[in-house]
């Protein structure tokens, strides 16, 4: 790593004032750096350096411009720095005023890096705050979300995984779940927008994370929400039902066409069911759902499923379907008290699972990189 006198010089050349070609080739450093991990943590202690990346994104060169977002997405995908580039560096503003402009070149950029910073609470806090303090709001975001080529430089889909991590928080599922403003309406036709995983899945993760505040669920079964058929249609599948199996079946779902094709993908397919089985933890969801004929959707969906972390969730919603109504006083799931040892036990086996999952995602991703230039994700920045 650089020496501090070096450090020092590299950071002189990081200006909207230095020639053109220096200050290019010390982006392409300062690019190279966040490519790794010790790049991204030699950087952690030097806030003034991101700070001028953030400076140089308003540089008259695309090429700098677009080499500084290389830089901030691959920064904020490592955890650690999230606090340095939310507090020191205070990158927020900017992007979130960047992001606003409906002829940003770089605005997809913006959207990951914000994904990036959310996806963990205690920065998604600050995320969240920032967002209500420029008098932005999240009404703005779901706005610019919902709007059709709002820009038409960038598609915008990770503005999806945004919503998803900010309604972890639950002041944001406030905000989504609000009666008044038919947010979750708006939000239900994307669970079937084909033309982006991203999108889809993100808004799915929002609908989950919303579905942990069962007061709502009533209303988010009704027909004033009608979510349901957005849940099941993407898991339902041309097998033929019968003719009683149908006619109990939401109107969408009933006598699909024989080309009828399920979710393709298994994240988006899992949590799709996690909601369900969040609406099956109170004893009003439970019975709409199985008057809504869920089941015979679900048992089919089974015997398709090939993906095992899938079919094992899956299984849960259909013991629930099956089995009978919990005892008196334990018709709300999700507000039993669970014994101390189970609970430490449910929670390693939940870690496990999901460290199992991430492992074998960065194994995908990095074949795939190996194949072509790596696209930029919330997950995994772009390494150069």
């Amino acid at each position: 790593m650089l020496r501090e006198v070096e450090a020092k010089e590299l950071l002189s050349f990081l200006t909207l004032e230095m020639r053109p070609d220096v200050k290019g080739r010390a982006t392409e450093y300062i690019l190279g750096l966040t490519g790794t991990q010790d790049g991204c943590r030699y950087l952690r202690g030097k806030p003034n350096c991101l700070r001028a990346l953030l400076t140089l994104t308003r540089d008259h060169s695309v090429a700098i411009v677009k080499d500084c977002y290389h830089a901030l997405v691959n920064l904020s995908a490592d955890e650690t720095l999230h606090q340095v580039l939310v507090k020191e560096a205070n990158i927020l503003p900017i992007l979130f005023g960047n992001l606003l402009d409906p002829d940003y070149d770089f605005a997809d950029r913006i959207c990951t890096i914000l994904s990036n910073l959310s996806r963990h609470k205690k920065t998604c806090k600050d995320v969240f705050r920032v967002l209500q303090e420029q008098e932005i709001g999240l009404a703005k975001i779901v706005e610019i979300f919902c709007t059709e080529e709002y820009n038409k430089k960038a598609p915008l889909h990770y503005l999806g995984p945004l919503l998803s991590n900010l309604t972890q928080l639950p002041e944001a599922r406030h905000f989504i779940l609000d009666k008044e403003r038919c947010v979750v309406q708006r939000l239900l036709p994307y669970t079937q927008y084909d033309q982006s995983t991203v999108r889809r899945g993100g808004v799915v993760g929002t609908l989950r994370n919303c579905c942990f505040d069962y007061s709502h669920h009533e209303w988010l079964l009704s027909d004033a929400v009608d979510i349901l058929p957005f849940l099941l249609l993407p898991l339902a599948g041309p097998e033929e039902l019968t003719e009683e199996e149908n006619e109990g079946l939401p109107v969408d779902l009933q006598y699909l066409p024989e080309d009828k094709k399920r979710e393709e993908d298994p994240d988006i397919r899992k949590m799709l069911i996690e909601t369900l089985n969040l609406l099956m933890a109170t004893k009003a969801g439970r019975l709409i759902l199985k008057n809504k004929s869920v089941y015979p959707v679900m048992r089919e969906f089974h015997r398709w499923e090939r993906e095992p972390d899938v079919a094992a969730t899956c299984e849960k919603l259909i013991e629930v379907l099956i089995g009978d109504e919990p005892e008196p006083g334990m018709e709300n799931l999700m507000e039993l008290d669970i014994p101390e040892d189970v609970e430490v036990k449910l929670k390693d086996m939940e870690a496990k699972e999901q460290e199992q999952i991430e492992r074998e995602k960065e194994e995908l991703l990095k074949s795939e990189s190996e194949k072509e230039e790596p696209n930029i994700t919330p997950k995994d920045g772009l390494s150069r």
